[in-house]
């Protein structure tokens, strides 16, 4: 589906969202939406034509567990009540603990790595094929930022990626701004892993800013997207085209007129980079 240039549905700017130009879609995080109040301005956006897009935080499909019926459920609801076209969600582990540990449930409260092992493939492919069964539609997972590695990792990110959607079918959110956090903290070249990446399995791509401390790349959401992000889109751009291209911010919210200059040059590079591609056919 061709999804277009979007942005990151808050309630904090959701009257900016409504005037932004040229809008095409939006995202919006599925355990902050009650499907029987969804928010009158995203109801309004639905009642234009504007796709949303479910993005979930919480199943954890990374994680040793299965993924409770009761989260999916809900992420089920919340994408029939939307009409989405497909939902998201992250590579990662939230939780651990639980009955079958003897220990009790703990929430980590954040998106935290999975080991790029051939075990904990075979668990997250386990727990995405229970997921696709329990979903109304298809969906898409993230590559998340992260501060650390795994010792003894076994794959690059790349070839975890490509063996997940081998092996299930599962779409991707490609996050560049996750990649460049990656190259910063982990060494990791954003380049090799698009060259090698299965992009024929994209979804969409999500682009943010962030802040470098002590050597450190911190994904905040809540800075402007810098030019060393926008370049990993145009490197992304010039090597397929992206069903759509989405904008998050969660904090630190500038006024709309900053927000459509953001889209604004996200669209540019997103057209740079098509450009590239071009002359690299040609």
């Amino acid at each position: 589906m061709r999804l277009g240039t979007g942005i990151g549905w808050r309630p904090e700017i959701a009257a900016d969202i409504e005037r932004l130009p040229q809008l095409d879609w939006v995202e919006v995080v599925a355990e902050n939406v009650c499907p029987d109040h969804v928010p009158e301005a995203l109801a309004r956006l639905r009642r234009r034509g504007v796709p949303v897009v479910p993005h979930g935080v919480g199943l954890g499909l990374g994680g040793a567990d299965r993924p409770a019926p009761g989260r999916l459920a809900a992420l089920a609801h919340v994408a029939q009540t939307l009409d989405a076209p497909l939902v998201s969600e992250h590579i990662a582990f939230v939780r651990a603990g639980g009955p079958m540990t003897g220990t009790p449930p703990l929430e980590a409260g954040h998106l935290l790595p999975v080991p790029r092992t051939r075990d904990a493939l075979a668990v997250l492919c386990a727990n995405v094929r229970i997921a696709q069964d329990a979903l109304p539609v298809p969906l898409a997972l993230e590559n998340i930022a992260a501060l650390f590695r795994w010792p003894d990792e076994e794959l690059t990110e790349a070839q975890f990626l490509t063996e997940l959607v081998e092996r299930t079918g599962v779409r991707l959110l490609i996050d560049v701004a996750n990649l460049h956090t990656n190259q910063v903290n982990r060494g990791e070249d954003p380049a090799a892993a698009l060259d090698a990446l299965p992009l024929e399995a994209l979804a969409y791509v999500h682009v943010a800013g962030g802040v470098e401390r002590d050597g450190l790349w911190h994904d905040s959401h809540a800075h402007p997207v810098p030019p060393v992000v926008l370049e990993v889109l145009a490197e992304l751009c010039a090597r397929t085209e992206p069903p759509g291209v989405l904008l998050e911010r969660d904090d630190d919210f500038p006024d709309g007129a900053e927000l459509a200059g953001e889209l604004a040059r996200i669209r540019a590079v997103t057209a740079r980079g098509a450009g590239r591609k071009a002359q690299l056919i040609l």
